[in-house]
């Protein structure tokens, strides 16, 4: 093909002409353009045709900026229809905070002032083309290797966390909404957001109020009221002594005491079962470590957090997720008794760079506040299971190089 001069028709019709072999040579693989023909070369404003193949001089035609929003119109459509009719009315309401769709296709929202509630499903083919369409929309990849996308929702911006297999057997997705009005300081106190210290309602859940209504109790009665209160439960032990099966029958307390909670539970291995509705269950696989589940995690809207082993640098952002907005969470760790589950997650603690640059007493603090109950299980020979529960203590605070703690 030989050059054309710059203007008039001549460039017109040349251009139709590139237009239409263009997209004869392009194919859609997974919701983004890839050019196949070594023919055509394609960049974002400008297209080259080669006169010889992938080897001949190009021919540069003027600068043409692609129609990015007639691209963008048609994955809004697309998207659209993925997303499908009730999913976009929450969206257009003023009182929906957060959508979620769980790995069992099962949709929830939360309103201004209230808990989750489901509202439909969606067809786990539907979801995952939805979330191939948002990472198109957005020039990322989500796939077997990435499958964590973390971006804004292109409709209207709100925030979004979507996350596929191997890391969840099921597409799942949060959207945040972004908030809609500013409220004003007198609206929160016409609300009862904001009063006095002398409020009833603003009591801090308090360790030593715990503390005193559990003493004297039975070790079964003591947990199940640190499930009731949303105290963080460390579950220690040696390997083998019924960590796991005590973690699922205190999970199965929730659908007792707590079943509207949304649940996050995050493991190497499936071995934690867990019946509440509101469940989300997520897996390291390949690149995908523990602590990127928790960052995950954290941007999927949880009631409580469930670790099904710490053993790594993910200790700190365990910690720090049960003590910033998130508590009733439940871990296993190994350990020689209840004491020593405290400092094994200290040295867990300095396998991270940002626990290793903490003070030691920094550290202990930080597990101080966040631990609320160690129980300890070990091998017993004089019991049918042959397990036993042999210690339950309360962690109330650490001073004095000390955690300040109390056998229950």
């Amino acid at each position: 093909m030989g050059c054309y001069s710059k203007g008039g028709d001549a460039v017109n019709a040349e251009m139709r002409i590139v237009m239409q072999e263009l997209a004869e040579r392009i194919r859609i693989e997974d919701g983004k353009s890839m050019a196949i023909d070594s023919g055509i070369a394609v960049s974002s404003n400008r297209f080259q045709l080669r006169q010889n193949g992938e080897n001949g001089s190009p021919i540069e035609y003027p600068s043409v900026r692609l129609e990015q929003h007639e691209r963008n119109n048609r994955l809004d459509v697309k998207l659209r229809r993925e997303l499908g009719e009730p999913v976009l009315t929450l969206l257009g309401d003023d009182r929906t905070e957060d959508i979620v769709l769980n790995p069992d296709s099962s949709l929830w929202v939360k309103r201004m002032g209230e808990g989750f509630v489901r509202f439909g499903s969606m067809a786990p083919a539907r979801a995952a083309s939805a979330l191939g369409t948002i990472a198109a929309w957005r020039d990322t990849v989500l796939n077997h290797e990435h499958p964590i996308l973390e971006t804004e929702l292109p409709i209207d911006g709100s925030r979004f966390e979507g996350i596929t297999a191997p890391v969840v057997r099921q597409p799942a997705f949060a959207i945040r909404l972004r908030p809609r009005k500013i409220f004003s300081l007198d609206e929160y106190e016409a609300g009862g957001i904001v009063t006095g210290k002398d409020d009833p309602l603003n009591r801090h859940r308090g360790g030593n109020d715990f503390a005193a209504s559990v003493r004297g109790l039975r070790h079964a009665e003591i947990i199940r009221a640190a499930v009731g209160a949303r105290k963080n439960i460390l579950i220690a032990g040696s390997a083998g002594s019924g960590k796991t099966t005590l973690t699922n029958g205190i999970l199965r307390e929730l659908t007792q005491l707590t079943p509207r909670d949304r649940v996050l539970v995050i493991e190497d291995t499936t071995e934690l079962q867990c019946s509440v509705s509101n469940y989300v269950d997520l897996h390291t696989a390949g690149d995908v470590t523990m602590i990127d589940c928790l960052r995950a995690c954290m941007r999927l809207k949880p009631t409580r957090i469930v670790v099904g082993e710490v053993r790594g640098a993910e200790a700190h952002a365990v910690l720090k997720a049960w003590n910033t907005g998130h508590p009733g969470g439940i871990a296993t760790i190994h350990a020689n008794d209840a004491l020593s589950a405290l400092s094994r997650l200290e040295s867990l603690l300095t396998q991270s760079d940002e626990g290793q640059s903490m003070p030691h007493e920094f550290r202990c603090a930080l597990i101080a506040e966040a631990v609320d109950l160690v129980v300890f299980i070990d091998e017993e020979p004089g019991t049918a299971a042959g397990r036993k529960v042999r210690e339950v203590l309360l962690v109330s605070g650490y001073s004095n190089g000390k955690y300040t703690v109390e056998p229950v």
